[in-house]
């Protein structure tokens, strides 16, 4: 009898500290904010040794539609892979971007080409889609790889 009551005072005294989810926030965010923790959790994996599923995670740049995140996938296992690890993922982003409305979407896309770059020269133009004024600085400074 003793264990029951001390169950039930738990239980009671547990009531109070339950989040209810009206009560979560839920802040604006723009897409470099989210592709910014995005990529920290995916070094994350890598360092702690879950190197498939960093680069899963680097295969595309993801897209923000409101709190929606689109993610595409070049097959169905990877898309598999990802599952596993999608709501860690999920609730480490709406920690870090304080958003609890946030969704990850995976969409399998065999057409997909990975933006892996193995080369300088893949490196490079990769870099220049993010950033167009790398060829500028190139020029001006006549860089070569």
């Amino acid at each position: 009898m003793a264990s029951i009551r001390a169950k039930k005072a738990l239980l009671e005294s547990q009531k109070g500290l339950v989040k209810t989810e009206d009560k979560l926030p839920t802040e604006s965010f723009t897409e470099n904010e989210m592709l910014t923790f995005w990529y920290k959790y995916a070094q994350r994996l890598n360092d702690k040794g879950f190197m498939i599923m960093g680069s899963l995670l680097r295969i595309s740049d993801p897209k923000l539609e409101n709190f929606k995140i689109l993610y595409e996938l070049p097959n169905e296992g990877s898309k598999i892979d990802f599952e596993s690890e999608k709501q860690e993922l999920q609730n480490y982003l709406r920690s870090h971007l304080h958003n609890h409305d946030i969704e990850i979407e995976v969409i399998v896309n065999e057409t997909l080409k990975s933006k892996v770059a193995f080369t300088p020269q893949d490196k490079f133009n990769r870099l220049n889609e993010i950033n167009p004024n790398l060829e500028t600085l190139k020029k001006i400074f006549d860089l070569e790889f």
